[in-house]
């Protein structure tokens, strides 16, 4: 514990020291640059000038400073060390043109379009003022306008999201909001392949096709009331630039994780076709320990051992935009993904009674599987004459998972006499989600606005699993642990919101009511589990802006958790048949109302986002072990109510163009109230986590980065987890003028991640400990066109 603060607090004063040096230096040395962008055009035909020339001058000596040369595009960046400046273009056939009022706020200067016409036709000087990116809060999100300081300068959808607050995005391209991974991105406000896990597809969103970004950390009755961290919303312009874009990558690192990837983005007046090319292999080691503990007869068996998931991955992403006319646009896309498991694993075992051995043995484990997977989406967008943001969108996504295992267990004793048998495990896998959206958004007049919809999800799966027993040397099916389990859920849900919204404040009024219609069935034993129920979900929002800096935003939403599969699915994992997970199909949902007050402050380098909350859980899911015979079952099971308060403040802090660091601090407290089976479970305790990035942006070429994460000890309905420190870092250089990137990261620098749980109750001790370990990795990409240079990872989606 005192560790894990001093360690943050060394890491947060190095960050301010190294910002306060950086800022001397930069009164004494002409470290701070300025970057000047724009682009050159034809006055007739409007056409990009490719190789135009421009010369940065000293205003006061006339001196040459700078000069360079106009891309493919019309484009041109340059450096100066100076504001005092002006810029001459030529090109020969066209006249020399002089900017000189050139607006020299901040240390991104885009200056613009400018024309050239031929010598005949003399222009004027020409005047152009830089749009600067801005931050507006609304009732239940805040938006962050995408200004020409960074839609001009070549930057990509992920630095964009790096510039709003409250957002992290790190040199692997993870996104985080306020902290938490647990983050959706949608794109024009639906679910989209571009932002799937499968495969990091925004790197073909360029940061001039990006109208502006929505941060939602309490999202409203217009969303899905199953919970999330938050919602990250990209919305693009109507009308995106025309031409292609792309990048290509290849990854590498240790333990073995290569891939390769390839991204292609054309647009023309009438479609956008986008596409991504994957393949790759990785390995996933787990190093795990356990103790079993009955105090009643002193037998303790120890287990250690490292588990394996190795696999090859392949992927394939294709879709089109339609622009029908522009009011009219559909959407047609899809995926394909492919993996090859290998589980080659090994477990060690001890038995002792009193300390003394009585037995040792190793069970090892070889297991096969193939997942196919896709997804695939419609959408239809309507938009009306009345007004920009009156439209009418209809979508359409359906997702399929499937696995197809197989796993031999073998058991070799090295002392003792005890035997166990031999087992083969069996697993075919499908698994089906379908989701249906309408949503129409009709402004009344400036300040209102009304939104209703409906959607209806379906979620249908089948898992045979059967386990064998080698008898005799012949493997027999175990009808105790065989069997087919079903589940089959729908979700009916219609909603609407009322909205007032003036300079200063405003109020957002919503209800959803969602219908679940869940059912469960294990085939063989014929154990039928049905479930219907209909709930509502209102949300109010509020917010009030004291100066364009400082706002003040208040809100409630009723969430639900539902079970997931694999909480309801009762069969388990094998591998270790002393400690056992499995699922429990009687589980009911969790339901949470959440109340949050939140304020922000924006200033010139920083920014702060501070909030209370609380949030009242009932039908709380805890997993609660049970013991017997040596063998430790973790099982979920509703156990009583939750209401838990904390307060959490991020910020973001860039103290000159070297330095960037970000802040996430949570603390909350809470409280249990539970009884099951006449066992109590009340208790109270708190927890603490907090995580720190610094970002150093040496030259215009090399980042480096630095995360700390700490994460106190926590307080579990049976024993604890431990708490648990560890640090990542990063490189990206980039070559080629931008276009090639080099990413090089190290996860878990000091292998000090760990999972730790202790289980103490009156009878029985169980402690458990895993680590992944360190992760090196090393990559290149290259992005053409107007693509940006984007690591592709083929993450795992489950």
């Amino acid at each position: 514990m005192k560790f894990a603060i001093t360690f943050l607090i060394l890491l947060f004063a190095f960050s301010l020291s190294f910002a306060k040096s950086r800022g001397h230096l930069t009164h004494a040395d002409p470290i701070e640059i300025f970057t000047v962008s724009g682009r050159i055009i034809e006055q007739n035909s409007q056409a990009p000038i490719e190789f135009a020339t421009i010369l940065i001058k000293e205003s006061q000596t006339d001196d040459l400073i700078e000069g360079t040369i106009s891309d493919a595009d019309g484009l041109f960046t340059i450096k100066s060390p100076t504001k005092d400046i002006y810029i001459e273009i030529s090109f020969i056939g066209y006249e020399t043109k002089t900017v000189r009022d050139i607006a020299n706020e901040g240390n991104l200067i885009n200056i613009g379009d400018i024309t050239l016409g031929s010598d005949a036709e003399l222009m004027d000087e020409v005047v152009v003022k830089s749009e600067r990116s801005t931050t507006e809060f609304r009732l239940d999100k805040r938006v962050f306008n995408v200004g020409s300081d960074l839609s001009s300068t070549g930057a990509g959808a992920l630095e964009v999201l790096n510039n709003v607050p409250s957002v992290n995005v790190n040199i692997e391209g993870e996104i985080s909001l306020r902290g938490s991974s647990g983050v959706q991105i949608l794109i024009n406000g639906k679910p989209s392949i571009l932002a799937s896990e499968q495969g990091n597809a925004l790197g073909s969103i360029t940061a001039d096709m990006i109208s502006h970004i929505e941060v939602i950390t309490n999202p409203s009755a217009k969303y899905e009331a199953e919970g999330t961290s938050g919602i990250i919303n990209i919305v693009l312009k109507k009308e995106e630039k025309k031409g292609v874009n792309g990048s290509i990558s290849i990854n590498t690192g240790i333990p073995d994780n290569h891939s390769v990837g390839l991204s292609l983005n054309k647009r023309t007046e009438k479609i956008n076709l986008f596409s991504q090319l994957g393949a790759g292999y990785r390995e996933l080691p787990r190093d795990r320990e356990n103790i079993n503990l009955d105090k009643v007869t002193r037998r303790q068996i120890n287990s250690n051992g490292t588990e394996f998931r190795n696999e090859g991955f392949y992927n394939f992403i294709l879709g089109s935009d339609y622009y029908i006319n522009k009011k009219n646009i559909l959407t047609l896309s899809g995926s394909f993904a492919y993996e090859i498991e290998d589980q080659p694993s090994q477990t060690f075992f001890t038995e002792t009674v009193d300390g003394i051995g009585i037995g040792e043995w190793n069970r090892t484990e070889v297991t096969e599987a193939n997942n196919p997977k896709y997804q695939y989406e419609l959408q239809y967008k309507r938009e009306f004459n009345s007004d920009k943001d009156h439209q009418l969108l209809f979508s359409a996504i359906g997702n399929y998972f499937g696995k197809d295992q197989s796993s031999v267990f073998m058991n070799h004793e090295t002392f003792g006499t005890s035997t166990f048998d031999n087992q083969k495990t069996r697993t075919n896998f499908e698994e089906g989600k379908y989701t249906f959206n309408l949503d129409y958004t009709r402004p009344i007049d400036e300040k209102w606005t009304i939104e209703m919809g409906s959607q209806y999800l379906l979620n249908d799966v089948s898992n045979d699993f059967e386990v064998s027993n080698q008898v005799a040397g012949e493997f027999v099916v175990d009808p105790g642990l065989t069997n087919v389990f079903e589940y089959d859920q729908k979700v009916l849900g219609v909603y609407a919101t009322g909205a007032f919204e003036n300079d200063v404040w405003g109020i957002k009024v919503g209800l959803r009511a969602e219908n679940t219609d869940l059912s469960t069935i294990l085939i063989n034993t014929n154990e039928i589990n049905n479930q219907n129920f209909t709930n509502l979900f209102p949300s109010l929002h509020t917010s009030y802006k004291f100066t364009e800096a400082i706002s003040l935003q208040a809100g409630y939403s009723r969430r639900i958790y539902r079970p997931r599969l694999w909480d309801l699915n009762p069969f388990f994992n094998i591998r270790n048949n002393f400690s056992i997970l499995a699922g429990n199909p009687n589980l009911l949902p969790e339901y949470t109302d959440s109340y949050e007050i939140g304020s922000i402050f924006i200033f010139n380098k920083t920014s702060f986002n501070f909030n209370i909350y609380q949030r009242l859980t009932t039908d709380v899911i805890e997993r609660v072990s049970s013991f017997e015979n040596g063998v430790n079952t973790t099982l979920p099971l509703n156990v009583g109510k939750r209401n838990a308060g904390g307060a959490e403040l991020n910020f973001k802090y860039s103290p000159n163009k070297i330095l960037t660091i970000n802040g996430d601090f949570n603390y909350y407290r809470f409280s249990r109230i539970g009884v099951y089976e006449d066992i109590n479970f009340d208790f109270s305790a708190g927890q603490w986590t907090g995580q720190l990035t610094t970002k150093f942006k040496l030259n215009k070429n090399l980042d480096i980065e630095l995360t700390g994460q700490y994460e106190s000890e926590e307080q579990t309905i049976q024993g604890s987890l431990a708490d648990n420190l560890y640090a990542d870092f990063g490189v990206k250089y980039k070559v080629m003028k931008g276009r090639g990137v080099f990413n090089m990261s190290v996860r878990d620098i000091f292998a000090s991640r760990i999972r730790k749980s202790i289980t103490d109750q009156n009878d029985f001790y169980v402690y458990s400990f895993s680590q992944r370990g360190r992760f090196f990795a090393i990559g290149f990409s290259y992005g053409f066109g107007k693509g940006e240079a984007m690591q592709y990872s083929g993450r795992r989606r489950r």
